[in-house]
């Protein structure tokens, strides 16, 4: 399974960069794995639903009717670090041919992307910046990497 992760990366800073290139090579050390940072439109705060339906048609540009969606919103289920490998590794034997984990914009999803995925997680119930809530799903998704391989890098 190749995987995938879909986002919206608004700003460019250079301790994300080095972070982000640091997760890819750790992580495609087990598995075939891209970052696509998508555009969105400056819409102001009043116009959020016309961002996120911008947003929407370019998820849906990127999906395919054999990918296995995992989304990340504040209503999802809460994982610890063993269930969400345990959730990895379940996409991993669905038969699709991609997982693809999509972090949404500024305002969040849309409904329609929320009904598309086969799986909703919650990273926090606090708020984050965009750029950290992406290194948190690189991390947790390497760690995962690690859990299904056994190798000593997860202490519970």
């Amino acid at each position: 399974m190749k995987w995938l992760l879909l986002d919206f990366k608004s700003a460019n800073e250079p301790w994300f960069e080095h972070a982000e290139a640091i997760y890819l090579k750790k992580i495609n050390y087990f598995i075939k794995f891209d970052v696509i940072h998508l555009k969105t439109n400056k819409a102001d705060r009043d116009q959020a639903d016309i961002k996120i339906k911008f947003e929407e048609a370019r998820l849906f540009e990127k999906l395919t009717t054999d990918d296995y969606i995992i989304i990340f919103d504040e209503k999802g289920k809460k994982h610890d670090s063993l269930s969400f490998s345990k959730l990895i590794d379940k996409a991993a034997e669905s038969g699709k041919k991609r997982g693809v984990l999509i972090l949404g914009g500024a305002y969040g999803l849309s409904d329609a992307i929320k009904n598309k995925a086969t799986v909703t997680v919650s990273l926090s119930e606090l708020t984050m910046n965009h750029l950290v809530a992406e290194l948190v799903v690189l991390e947790q998704l390497y760690r995962a990497q690690t859990i299904l391989n056994r190798i000593p890098y997860h202490n519970a």
